[in-house]
């Protein structure tokens, strides 16, 4: 079974980009995938700042990295960026910890002004940390994932759309992958 690790880089694990991983998490489950996450503003923040690389919380985490077929990262957008606390774990993927692996970035911000941030900002690190195979991705806006009536969050059909068809395609790249390695 392939493995999916998102690294989720919200720095509270109350925002709405939740319901964006939850939506993903649940269909490459559907699509048989072994999916882990990584909540980054659950480990512990001295061995992030520190950058303490032999801290076992940090060790886990890269070994979920290396384990992984495929990678989402996740942020919300600030200041034209992704957030501050992704970036420090980033920091402490080895060299080339993403070398072989699909990237498939999903970033949330308050208006379209940031949409390239995944292009200026995330992607040459992600080519820095050995990533070659990065997809497209996701930009959704605030106004994208809404709270119903009864205080439920609900992402946009727009959105689904969207991140349908990027998980498809991160499917079909993953399971495309998986069987040249059988070929070997």
């Amino acid at each position: 079974m392939a493995k999916i690790v998102v690294i989720n880089g919200t720095p509270s694990l109350v925002s709405r980009i939740n319901a964006v991983i939850e939506y993903a998490e649940a269909s490459l489950r559907q699509s048989g995938f072994e999916v882990d996450r990584i909540n980054v503003a659950e480990l512990p923040a001295e061995d992030l700042i520190h950058t303490k690389f032999e801290s076992e919380s940090i060790v886990k985490a890269n070994g979920l990295v290396a384990e992984a077929d495929a990678v989402i990262v996740v942020s919300p957008v600030y200041k034209a960026s992704y957030t501050g606390v992704l970036k420090t774990f980033l920091d402490l993927v080895p060299q080339k910890g993403l070398a072989g692996k699909i990237v498939l970035p999903l970033f949330m911000g308050g208006s379209l002004a940031h949409l390239l941030s995944i292009d200026y900002a995330l992607k040459p690190v992600l080519s820095v940390l050995g990533a070659r195979h990065i997809l497209g991705g996701v930009y959704a806006v605030d106004s994208q994932v809404v709270r119903n009536d009864q205080g439920e969050v609900e992402l946009v059909d727009e959105l689904k759309l969207r991140l349908n068809e990027v998980l498809e395609e991160l499917v079909l790249e993953t399971n495309h992958k998986a069987a040249r390695k059988v070929q070997g």
